[in-house]
């Protein structure tokens, strides 16, 4: 068994928590357009509100090992929505609490193929806690669903069906039933290229974003308004990318118009689900490299 996969066998609740508020905290600090930022704040949502629920989603991650999925999910809204009052976290929580559960688990695989036993494990009571987690949450451009509607189906329901229903249209709901395909074949080896590559961990962050948004559409812009206007902002992220994105000037200038674009009447191409899938490519290079590894200081 080489190191790796030894040190990936034995992380314990207390980097398992860090690594989740490391994760969230590089991904919120990243000026990355559309989104919530250092720099930017939205009229309803502020850049401290993020770094409150960073706060609060790797608390609430230390009992990933007893904990299950759905309670996970629904804790971590509720104190956040009592601590910052608005939904500043739900995808993060969805994506994040089967990986904490699956990187405590002591086994000798990978984290991908325990993610894979950590989802074949979820209950109805699991989906009951998370569909109690998205009425909380109240989560921008949710809809209707001709089957298992999140506002009219109440008790306990089969997630990984429900999440299978809205495959097609949440990338969220995809990662569920495909074992997080984009998290592990696209964000954390885009995010671990990067940093290998020129090792500044927020120029890795932007680059990532930018390829996932190029690939996958943004699920929360095409609930809000629409495919074509998430394909058009798919296809801009690749040009963006094709001229270097934030490595070169051209790319840096265009990268700046672009965000002032996105930002127009009332961030209504914020890009909310891409940076959901950024924080999850964090996380899990954080739990398989190591947070050093994510932080620049170290390429090994």
């Amino acid at each position: 068994m080489n190191a790796l996969h030894a040190r990936r066998s034995t992380l314990d609740a207390d980097s398992v928590s860090l690594s989740a508020q490391l994760a969230c905290l590089m991904e919120v600090s990243a000026d990355k357009p559309g989104n919530v930022t250092p720099f930017a704040d939205f009229a309803d949502t502020r850049y401290t509100d993020f770094l409150a629920s960073s706060v609060i989603l790797g608390q609430v991650l230390r009992k990933a090992a007893t904990a299950a999925t759905g309670s996970l999910v629904l804790n971590a809204v509720q104190q956040t929505k009592r601590l910052v009052g608005r939904n500043t976290n739900l995808g993060i929580a969805l994506l994040f609490a089967p990986l904490a559960k699956a990187a405590l688990r002591k086994e000798h695989r990978t984290l991908r193929l325990r993610l894979r036993s950590v989802l074949a494990a979820i209950t109805p009571y699991d989906g009951q806690r998370v569909y109690e987690a998205i009425r909380l949450a109240a989560p921008g451009g949710l809809g209707q669903a001709d089957r298992l509607d999140v506002r009219a189906t109440h008790g306990r329901v089969s997630l990984l069906e429900a999440m299978r229903a809205a495959a097609d249209r949440d990338s969220i709901a995809r990662e569920y039933v495909t074992d997080f395909e984009i998290t592990f074949t696209i964000g954390a080896p885009t995010l671990t290229g990067y940093l290998q590559e020129f090792g500044d961990p927020e120029a890795s962050v932007i680059q990532t974003y930018l390829t996932l948004l190029s690939r996958v559409p943004d699920s929360l812009i095409s609930r809000k308004c629409g495919v074509r206007e998430a394909a058009k902002v798919s296809r801009e992220a690749e040009k963006i990318l094709a001229i270097g994105g934030v490595r070169t000037e051209q790319g840096w200038q265009r990268l700046q118009r672009w965000d002032r674009a996105l930002r127009r009447d009332g961030n209504r191409l914020n890009p909310g689900t891409t940076a959901d899938l950024t924080a999850a490519a964090l996380f899990v290079v954080a739990l398989e490299r190591g947070m050093t590894f994510v932080l620049g200081n170290s390429a090994t």
